[in-house]
């Protein structure tokens, strides 16, 4: 990797501000204090060494979770200055770590050409989270070493010996009055360092799990840089082109591009500045889509693919089936959007824009089957959504027509204040009937499905539209599928899966999260998506109060019952078998009562991990899916036999 060749030392350390409020208001800086907060942590300071990476420093990050939850990270890039901070008066590597908005990353005379952490918080907002940290330093002949205490010096940089060598490593162990957890997840972390090294081609990143009678360790470095990223995310789809189309190009603003279509009808683009996920896109996104419209519609008409009467491919046509990954370098990326992950540059709109075209055009020239197979995928997607189209008008005028509605569809609630709303959708007709004597009128809706539900992982929009099982959904919901769909316009604030605690439960509720995220995801994006808990188990005696466990470990429902003074031999214990065997009263008790019930909220911690997960779930492919349910059979709950 190219180096970028600037001083590095003390000088380079710009102080913003000093380290206030960081324990007071941690959520201002990391989000939470839940274990993505804690994740957060990690981040912040493996982000450093990449940043080192990134100029062309570092080569190898080995991050280690020790015994007692101590993370260590340690990398081979510089090592961060030792020398005295001319303003600060103390070392600049203690400057980085005591004082909020102090390190290398801030305008043109930094340390860094790009840099992920650009805001350069991350070390003194750790420092400050954390009961104690440790930082050893190896630069300039030595070994420098020094110790905080929930972000306080209690032992000021000091030189413990010699080393040829350089690099930085950062032991730190979080502060369990600050965080809910402090038990990190391997697998979570596994899956951004992952990330993080398909960005940073030839990186080797570590992960190593001491915790535990068996320890874990992942090793990524991917040569082929976003290239593997992409055939990594399509690992179990059927690919039209086999090997991604890759783009890459130096400059004043570094694009890497990859590019591969698949037979799937789902879309999937991630980009990044950086190294930093762009979730909301921006100027580079833009750029991207509107060369990859371009060349396939010029090239189309060049080779008389589309006539003369034909029209234009839009761009979800050309974009159906397609995984791409962008990854651009910014030296000043202006970011924006509800989340400041949407990047603003304008310039960098068409810098994108004339490399993708340039590359575009002559992959195409050079490979015409792939070419004409990818074009046929189009215009087949083109015609599906002229045919979604006509379905979707369909529906909306036999909608506006209708006066009554059939017998098992949605039974309204009497409120229309979506702030307040509810729609209960529930399998089957017993459960729906229960539900609909047993709710409350004023705010909660009921939608009884039944049947086989279609899996939209296998089907087009065209599809979709008219569909007995899906469309009550889609109007129920009231805003829309698809590019169309409109948070806005949602009829009720939480709409809320309540299926039986089996097998044909839980593939209910798969079907319609998979739904959901293909064709609605705003809707969990925005945190309207919920599923029911039911309870599994009755507990009942003559004089006493019903209880109601909802987990198969009966242990403290035995506890309950021991406290309650009641003889275990006394108690009769009902397993349900579904929703339908409990009366509306007990329904309304257990499942629907604001008060009593217990619901989960949907999210979406990571679109691409969701994406692989519904598509070995629900895609086309077995093999993968069969190993997958060999794998994590022994972590299987409430499985009917």
């Amino acid at each position: 990797m190219e180096k970028f060749e600037h001083e590095y030392n003390a000088d380079q350390i710009q102080v913003l501000e000093g380290l206030e409020h960081v324990r007071k208001r941690p959520g201002m800086y990391i989000g939470s204090v839940s274990i993505r907060g804690l994740h957060h942590l990690v981040y912040e300071i493996v982000d450093n060494s990449v940043d080192e990476a990134l100029a062309g420093y570092c080569k190898n990050i080995n991050v280690t979770i020790e015994e007692g939850n101590v993370i260590c990270v340690e990398d081979d890039g510089r090592g961060i200055p030792v020398d005295i901070h001319s303003k600060t008066k103390i070392s600049a590597a203690e400057t980085v770590y005591t004082k909020l908005n102090a390190g290398g990353k801030f305008g043109g005379d930094s340390g860094y050409k790009v840099s992920g952490g650009l805001h350069g918080v991350g070390a003194s907002v750790v420092n400050a989270l954390s009961a104690w940290t440790e930082v050893t330093i190896q630069r300039d002949g030595g070994i420098f070493q020094m110790k905080f205490e929930k972000g306080k010096t209690v032992q000021s940089l000091t030189r413990i010996g010699d080393s040829n060598k350089t690099g930085t490593k950062v032991r730190f162990f979080a502060d369990g009055s600050i965080f809910e957890t402090l038990n990190y997840e391997y697998s979570v972390l596994e899956e951004r360092f992952r990330e993080m090294a398909f960005l940073t081609k030839g990186l080797r990143i570590t992960l190593e799990d001491k915790r535990g009678e068996e320890p874990r360790k992942s090793d990524f470095c991917f040569e082929g840089g976003l290239k593997s990223f992409v055939e990594y995310l399509n690992k179990n789809k059927e690919k039209i082109n086999k090997d991604p189309i890759y783009i890459e190009k130096d400059g004043d603003v570094p694009v890497e591009i990859a590019v591969q279509y698949t037979t799937a009808y789902s879309e999937n683009i991630y980009s990044f500045v950086n190294n930093i996920n762009t979730v909301e896109g921006g100027t580079h996104l833009e750029g991207f889509k509107r060369a990859l419209t371009k060349s396939f519609n010029d090239y189309a008409r060049e080779k008389n693919i589309l006539k003369e009467k034909d029209p234009n491919l839009v761009g979800d046509d050309i974009r159906e089936g397609i995984t791409a990954v962008i990854s651009v370098k910014v030296k000043e990326p202006q970011f924006e959007g509800q989340t400041k992950t949407k990047l603003g540059n304008s310039d960098v709109a068409g810098v994108v824009t004339s490399i993708v075209n340039e590359a575009l055009e002559n992959f195409l020239e050079e490979n015409p089957n792939i070419a004409k197979a990818i074009l046929e995928k189009c215009i087949s997607a083109s015609r599906a959504r002229e045919a979604a189209r006509k379905a979707r008008e369909l529906v909306r005028r036999k909608t506006a027509l209708e006066s009554t509605t059939l017998p098992g569809k949605l039974a309204d609630c009497s409120s229309k204040n979506p702030e307040e709303c509810e729609v209960y959708i529930v399998e089957g007709d017993s459960a729906g009937g229960s539900a609909k004597q047993g709710r409350d009128r004023k705010f909660q809706a009921i939608l009884p499905l039944w049947g086989k539900m279609l899996n939209v992982e296998k089907a087009r929009a065209d599809k979709i539209y008219g569909n007995d099982k899906l469309n009550p959904v889609i109007l129920a919901v009231g805003a829309g599928i698809g590019a169309d769909f409109d948070i806005t316009k949602i009829r009720y604030g939480k709409v809320i899966i309540m299926a039986d605690a089996d097998v044909d439960g839980a593939h209910i509720r798969t079907l319609l999260l998979t739904f959901f995220f293909r064709y609605m995801r705003p809707l969990i994006e925005n945190g309207n998506v919920y599923l029911a808990q039911p309870p599994l188990y009755k507990f009942s005696k003559k004089g006493m109060e019903d209880l109601y466990w909802y987990e198969d470990d009966m242990t403290g429902a035995f506890k309950i019952l021991d406290e309650r003074g009641v003889d275990r031999d006394q108690v009769s214990i009902q397993r349900y078998k579904g929703l339908g065997e409990m009366n509306p009263e007990q329904l309304w008790e257990t499942t629907m009562n604001p008060e009593t019930r217990i619901l989960i909220k949907v999210s979406l911690e990571d679109a691409m991990q969701a994406d692989q997960t519904i598509t070995l779930l629900m895609g086309d492919d077995v093999n993968p899916r069969r190993d997958f349910i060999v794998e994590n059979a022994k972590f299987v709950k409430n499985l009917d036999v």
